[in-house]
């Protein structure tokens, strides 16, 4: 953390990513791949969940964003595993004296419906996160028909993330 940062018993942070839709599937978020007939672009695996849970935690130590971390413009990072990603960040946590208390997340997508895979979503954050399932909060949410996610161009992604000193 920042010199600065004073250690508090809990820290939260707060994350969003949104990455655009293209021809060709599978669809992969939170690091389980959907069968659908579109993709998410972007220089990694454009994993819009783990994005945003990234940016979470970094966030909830004062340390960044994903994009300083994982810079698109390094070739290193060209179609890297999110959950590869995700796992380096959650181990800064212990050296920075925290451990994740609870997640909860929001993927909004218009297509296709994601309630059937969220049970195994949190699985798998979870694992990442060190953290037993239940810990672990994913939420599905259309829009309705209405922006870029109503219009199927683009799927978003919110996290909250809860820190408690260890």
């Amino acid at each position: 953390m920042p010199p600065s940062s004073p250690r508090l018993p809990f820290r939260i942070g707060l994350g969003y990513d949104t990455h655009r839709l293209a021809p060709g599937g599978p669809l992969r978020l939170g690091g389980v791949e959907i069968p659908h007939d579109h993709h998410l672009q972007g220089h990694s695996d454009a994993d819009v969940l783990i994005h945003a849970l990234i940016d979470a935690l970094l966030g909830a130590l004062a340390l960044g964003d994903i994009g300083q971390w994982f810079p698109d413009t390094d070739p290193r990072y060209r179609a890297a595993d999110s959950l590869e990603l995700l796992e380096q960040v959650v181990a800064h946590l212990p050296r920075h004296g925290y451990r994740v208390a609870n997640v909860d997340c929001i993927v909004f997508a218009q297509r296709p419906k994601l309630a059937p895979w969220t049970r195994a979503i949190a699985g798998r954050l979870a694992a990442a996160l060190r953290i037993a399932p239940g810990q672990v909060s994913v939420k599905a949410k259309t829009a309705e028909g209405t922006g870029p996610v109503g219009s199927e161009t683009t799927i978003e992604a919110q996290a909250v993330v809860l820190l408690q000193s260890c």
